[in-house]
């Protein structure tokens, strides 16, 4: 019956022994654990963003067959890989940089890159030129451009393909021209060098020479100078000055330095309708004392005694002038 009925309480184990309890071993401890950081988008294994960026970086190493191949030099040769590829960062130095037609391979745009009318003309610029355009993470730029202020955009440009010294005579001799060559000893900043290419283009010269050593090179800053005239005056690399203006002597060139303690004007330059290699020395230094000793002749650019010296850029133009003003007369 109901009211006999005993209610069932709780049962106690009695056969247990009292002593520590299992526990987890400290397993619920540390899941509770922070696992660290979480890692970059580009550093996770089948994420899009590394996939992209490793794409980006295939394509930037193997350039499709289907993209445009641009000169990196008047001769129009061209050179593969990467080697020696300099990066142009900036949305400004990007944009002057193709304002300017550099030759370059590809154009570095960050994902999801806030536009602006700057990144609008380097995309337009770019297609109009043919530059292959991609897309990368912004810390994958970050790694190309070695950390520099790139603000989504970096315009690669492949090493300057160079031309041989005795190829710029007969480059002159081709066109049925009497050859005018610039060599320049001991400058070293690349903005006298384009703007000694944009003064050869100006007055007909037929090519500029530059040692390999302690020189300035063809970068993206000497073609901005330079204005477009790099695409049409070659520049030779000589691995020694000296001997490169040796061999243009015996190939009949005229080798002229300029230098302050020159014995004559360069408006008195008798020779200006001859084959001849004029020869610029560095702002301050002038023309070393070997490279002095191997021209035939020396001559001065009138100046006030208050002004030292003329830069590179300056000294080539008013002597190319006076040449071309000779030639001409």
């Amino acid at each position: 019956m109901a009211g006999n009925s005993r209610r069932q309480g709780a049962v106690r184990k009695t056969g247990s022994k009292k002593g520590p309890t299992v526990g987890s071993g400290g397993q619920r401890r540390r899941a509770l654990e922070g696992k660290g950081p979480t890692p970059k988008a580009t550093e996770r294994k089948g994420h899009k963003a590394s996939r992209l960026a490793a794409s980006a970086a295939r394509r930037a190493a193997s350039p499709s067959p289907s993209s445009p191949k641009r000169p990196s030099g008047p001769s129009g040769a061209r050179r593969a890989g990467r080697e020696g590829n300099e990066l142009v960062a900036g949305r400004n130095s990007v944009v002057e940089a193709l304002r300017a037609s550099i030759p370059a391979t590809a154009l570095y745009v960050a994902e999801r890159i806030e536009s602006d009318d700057r990144v609008k003309e380097a995309l337009k610029l770019s297609a109009e030129l043919g530059i292959p355009l991609l897309e990368a993470p912004r810390s994958e730029l970050d790694r190309l451009t070695d950390g520099a202020i790139h603000q989504g955009l970096a315009l690669q440009v492949p090493p300057y393909d160079y031309a041989d010294v005795p190829a710029l005579v007969r480059r002159a001799h081709n066109k049925g021209e009497v050859p005018l060559l610039l060599a320049l000893d001991g400058v070293t900043d690349p903005r006298n060098l384009g703007a000694v290419i944009r003064s050869a283009g100006a007055f007909g010269a037929h090519g500029v020479v530059v040692p390999e050593r302690r020189a300035a090179g063809m970068t993206a800053s000497a073609w901005k100078t330079a204005a477009g005239a790099a695409a049409r005056i070659p520049v030779a690399r000589a691995t020694n000055l000296t001997r490169a203006l040796v061999a243009l002597k015996e190939q009949g060139v005229f080798v002229v330095g300029l230098d302050g303690n020159g014995t004559v004007d360069v408006g008195d330059l008798e020779v200006a309708g001859d084959p001849i290699c004029l020869v610029v020395g560095s702002e301050g230094k002038g023309l070393s004392r070997l490279v002095k000793e191997t021209c035939d002749l020396v001559v001065r650019i009138p100046i006030a005694a208050s002004t030292e010296s003329l830069n590179a850029g300056i000294a080539a133009s008013i002597a190319l002038y006076e040449v071309a003003r000779r030639r001409s007369a």
